[in-house]
């Protein structure tokens, strides 16, 4: 059985991390830092996990943005 106690992002949900960040940083900040429409027009949990799920890409620069936001945060 593998372990995943390096990955910093196990165990975390999609929907977690993007709570976090727009608790923490809010929407027009993720408008900013990635350039999707879903954080631009209308913003909502539901729409930005539906097309974060559906588009790898976009998905990895949350997690990226996540992970920063997180070292920022510690230190």
């Amino acid at each position: 059985m593998l372990t995943q106690k390096n990955n910093p992002l196990h165990n975390i949900t999609l929907e977690n991390i993007l709570t976090f960040l727009v608790e923490q940083k809010g929407w027009e900040y993720l408008a900013s830092e990635i350039k999707i429409n879903c954080f631009a027009s209308n913003p909502s949990i539901k729409s930005s996990l539906t097309f974060l799920r559906k588009t790898p890409w976009a998905r990895s620069k949350v997690e990226s943005l996540y992970l920063y936001a997180l070292r920022k945060s510690r230190v």
